[in-house]
């Protein structure tokens, strides 16, 4: 239910120990300030809103206040992106489009998880765009906000044959579609897909939907999907193309069997089993050790509860959490801090490390053993029956050193 955010959170050191607040959105490390100490709550940050409910005021009113905050989040992760981009970590000309004013220049262990989330997801979507190039293919993007992952795919290769999806709230939709209509160089990258693809085609843009042959946009609560009787169009999908599903910090969110019935509906109503379907989640682990807890108890205190955070709380249980919801082929999940020693290549760690000085290695791999990429897919018989297989079956996301010692609630 919110936009995909950058790997943040807030930090506090004693003198007997470090303890760490949780920053505005959920504890990723957005808003740290190192010190000779160690990491420091940041100062001056925008405050969170705190709603005070009386008791007698709806569920439905409580619901919104609660979504409210999640909604917010989204421009924290842009601005920690535009800062990212900006120092050199990646290369993303569409990002300012989604941020108006100054962007003050985050820390450099923000900028460090922002760049290995990024990495890590295109990672997996480009080889699952490479997989059977010829075969048409689908992503939805889940509590999309301000991603840019659209515009950046069919700028560097306009022929994709490619349908990309984002659902979220309507009010973040709706001021996407401003800023995108509001800039040229996206108005120019959509056209030139369309161009591609459709000769002739344009998008049909209202204040909060956009649709067109290559993106859409749907303002969607992903909770309807949880009733049948309100189950909304989505205009442009495809049930028969292989599909990718993206979550970065979304489902995590709502309840556990809220989140079970929106991807039953997925996996077995909006695409049917005889459609190659996968998942990459981007989600907070491990809340159990001292750290994790700390999170936990912050994050209440803040009116934010990630509600799946404590089911699903290791890496095994990633995995296992995608092969009931129905990705049985295969299943994978490292933490950030794996996948910045594992997937980074070592003449990559070297350009990023000479960006900036980053003083907070021990903290870096503490908070980055909290956050994962989680990936899992099936494939069925027929054509192009194994496009996830051949994407993703070289890339080792088994059961890992250490992962036994895993505290689980």
């Amino acid at each position: 239910m919110s936009a995909p955010l950058s790997l943040t959170t807030d930090a506090l050191t004693s003198s007997n120990k470090r303890s760490f607040m949780a920053a505005p959105s959920i504890p990723n490390l957005n808003t740290l300030r190192s010190s000779r100490g160690g990491l420091r709550a940041r100062r001056g940050g925008r405050a969170v809103p705190v709603f005070d409910v009386d008791e007698d005021e709806s569920i439905v009113a409580r619901e919104k206040a609660r979504d409210k905050i999640i909604q917010q989040t989204d421009q924290d992760a842009s601005l920690s992106r535009i800062s990212a981009v900006t120092i050199g970590y990646l290369e993303d000309p569409f990002a300012r489009g989604f941020v108006e004013g100054q962007v003050t220049r985050r820390y450099p262990i923000i900028h460090r998880g922002t760049y290995v989330r990024t990495t890590a997801i295109d990672s997996l979507v480009d080889r699952f765009l490479a997989s059977y190039p010829a075969q048409p293919k689908q992503i939805l993007s889940l509590g999309a906000g301000s991603d840019t992952r659209m515009f950046r795919l069919f700028a560097s290769n306009p022929y994709l044959k490619l349908v990309y999806h984002e659902l979220d709230f309507e009010s973040n939709t709706i001021q996407k579609i401003k800023a995108v209509q509001h800039s040229r160089l996206h108005l120019e990258t959509l056209q030139g897909s369309l161009r591609h693809q459709t000769p002739q085609s344009e998008p049909t843009i209202s204040s909060a939907s956009l649709t067109s042959p290559t993106y859409n946009i749907h303002p969607l609560d992903l909770r309807s999907f949880t009733r049948p009787t309100t189950v909304p169009n989505l205009p442009n999908v495809d049930p028969t193309l292989p599909t990718l599903l993206l979550s970065e910090c979304c489902l995590c969110y709502l309840p556990p069997a809220d989140t079970e019935a929106i991807l039953h509906h997925l996996t077995q109503t909006l695409f049917p089993p005889s459609t190659p379907l996968a998942l990459v989640l981007y989600e907070p682990i491990r809340p159990y050790d001292p750290f994790g807890q700390t999170m936990v108890s912050n994050l209440a205190s803040r009116g934010i509860h990630m509600q799946t955070l404590k089911k699903y709380s290791t890496l095994q249980a990633q995995r296992e959490r995608l092969k009931l919801a129905g990705f049985s082929t295969g299943q994978g999940a490292r933490d950030v801090d794996r996948i910045w020693t594992e997937w980074i290549g070592e003449g990559e760690k070297e350009r990023v490390a000479g960006l900036e000085m980053l003083d907070e290695v021990e903290e870096w791999k503490l908070l980055a053993r909290h956050y994962c990429v989680a990936w899992g897919w099936r494939d069925v018989a027929g054509k192009s029956s194994s496009v996830f297989t051949e994407a993703w079956s070289g890339i080792d996301g088994g059961l890992g050193a250490g992962e036994e010692d895993d505290e689980i609630g």
